[in-house]
């Protein structure tokens, strides 16, 4: 398919990098680009699951018991630190 597009200055620029880069002809680079974007964009990649690792021998105060975390950073830094 032959089409003419309008592409803004920054989108240019970078494919223009990325033509150096590669060292390939500017039809080759815009299709490979183009078909990344598409390719992501219709079958995006699934997110890492999040993990969180507790600290070992971390205890939290014996004073806190209302499950407020305002308490808790109160607790821990002082009323006055805010």
């Amino acid at each position: 398919m032959r089409t003419t597009l309008t592409i803004d200055d920054d989108v240019a620029a970078l494919l223009e990098k990325e033509n150096r880069r590669a060292g390939e002809p500017m039809k080759q680079t815009v299709n490979r680009i183009l078909l990344t974007g598409l390719t992501h964009a219709t079958n995006p990649p699934k997110p890492k699951r999040f993990v969180v690792k507790p600290i070992q021998g971390m205890r939290l105060p014996s004073e806190w018991t209302s499950g407020s975390v305002q308490e808790l950073i109160d607790i821990v830094e002082g009323s006055n630190a805010r």
